[in-house]
């Protein structure tokens, strides 16, 4: 159904477009802001230049190669041999269909198997129970709270921490 690939120059319209949507960028925790093409070719260029503490896939649909969204390893820590995840689905139509519960599953694999990680962490609004669902089903656990962290739309929201041990992570299997 999906496949992960590396990003490339080439995806860089297509991501622009999608960080200009405020629906979409709402759900990341950051306030939207107006995105021009040639920040997301810096953003990308500073990518290539720190690819030993990232990694940067595109999710992309096997039967047309549609890319649709992105997952990433971020801070990747040589020493403790940790990292935080994200990942967002970019078209409505593709949400709610489980291929981020896919992508995670072969990034999780990715991160602890060829990248010998230990941790993995991400922190998401406490509202978005879509993704608390998602992050709890691969075996996540709350490990904190940061109370009213952000700011959207005048309300200050609450930012959920979670983190998955790779001992966690084997003994699922």
């Amino acid at each position: 159904m999906i496949y992960l690939r590396e990003l490339e120059r080439t995806d860089l319209k297509r991501i622009t477009q999608w960080r200009r949507d405020p629906d979409l960028v709402q759900n990341f925790g950051e306030p939207f802001r107006f995105i021009g093409s040639e920040i997301d070719t810096t953003w990308f260029d500073s990518y290539l230049e720190n690819r030993h503490r990232q990694v940067r896939l595109a999710i992309c649909l096997e039967d047309s190669d549609q890319h649709i969204g992105n997952i990433y390893l971020l801070n990747i820590h040589a020493v403790y041999r940790s990292a935080e995840i994200s990942l967002f689905i970019a078209p409505k139509k593709y949400r709610g269909m489980g291929i981020g519960k896919m992508a995670c599953q072969r990034m999780i694999a990715h991160a602890f198997n060829d990248l010998n990680l230990n941790r993995l962490g991400l922190t998401l609004l406490s509202e978005n129970a879509k993704a608390l669902s998602l992050y709890c089903s691969l075996g996540f656990e709350q490990e904190g709270l940061l109370r009213e962290a952000v700011c959207q739309a005048g309300a200050y929201l609450d930012l959920v921490q979670m983190g998955l041990l790779r001992s966690e992570w084997k003994s699922e299997e």
